[in-house]
């Protein structure tokens, strides 16, 4: 089966270092150099991943995701110069699923673009199996060390969030955005804290912490303790 990856950079050099880098039996690439040429290739090719530089000529990368979030769940990583924290907290509440800066070596690259594509089209396959969870997320079947849990729609859609993002922290505006979509804005402040907590019961097994792990000031993030 093909993969399909749009390379958005304007640096030439880099762009076509990155194709051939990333090069493998069943994959394709696109190569943008602006963000015209981006949007230009999306609607015409609709890639399943995009490489997308955050500093165009043309405009801003936060700017085509933002535009790319409202219409598809794509897989997307962020390439940027700009080392701020800021910047990545942008990018992943705009819906990046990674992030990297510049400079980078072209392996530690390859290596996040495969863990992403893993990840997502394990997602795809609707399946989680880690840690005595097994989560069918087409289905809508859940269990715990073989004991089927209850979800709300709301829970159902954050627990998908934080088992394709596993390891990074997901800010609070992402996780509300992204839960209740249209009209997050009129989301009650405390309707996240209380999901979370909720989902947590659910999903505790004796003896372990809980794989929802507070980052204090800035959001949530999944990690499953797999020594136990």
């Amino acid at each position: 089966m093909q993969y399909r990856i749009l390379v958005a950079e304007d640096d030439k050099g880099l762009n076509q270092g990155i194709r051939l880098a990333l090069q493998k039996e069943g994959l394709i690439f696109d190569a943008a150099y602006t963000l015209k040429e981006a949007w230009k290739l999306w609607q015409e090719r609709k890639p399943d991943m995009v490489l997308l530089d955050v500093n165009f000529p043309d405009g801003s990368g936060f700017d085509f995701l933002r535009e790319l979030r409202r219409t598809a769940d794509i897989p997307v990583l962020l390439i940027t110069a700009n080392d701020m924290e800021l910047d990545e907290v942008t990018g992943l509440t705009l819906g990046a699923d990674d992030y990297i800066t510049k400079p980078f070596s072209l392996m530690a690259l390859r290596a996040r673009v495969e863990n992403i594509r893993r990840r997502t089209e394990g997602a795809r396959g609707q399946i989680y199996e880690e840690g005595g969870y097994c989560f069918d997320f087409q289905g809508l079947d859940f269990f715990v060390e073989g004991q089927e849990i209850p979800l709300s729609a709301p829970e159902q859609k954050l627990l998908r969030l934080f088992v394709q993002h596993p390891g990074q922290t997901l800010p609070r505006e992402l996780l509300t955005e992204r839960v209740w979509m249209e009209g997050a804005e009129f989301v009650d402040e405390n309707a996240l804290s209380v999901t979370v907590s909720r989902l947590r019961r659910k999903l505790e097994i004796s003896g372990r912490e809980s794989p929802i792990h507070t980052v204090y000031g800035i959001g949530y993030v999944w990690s499953v303790r797999k020594d136990l």
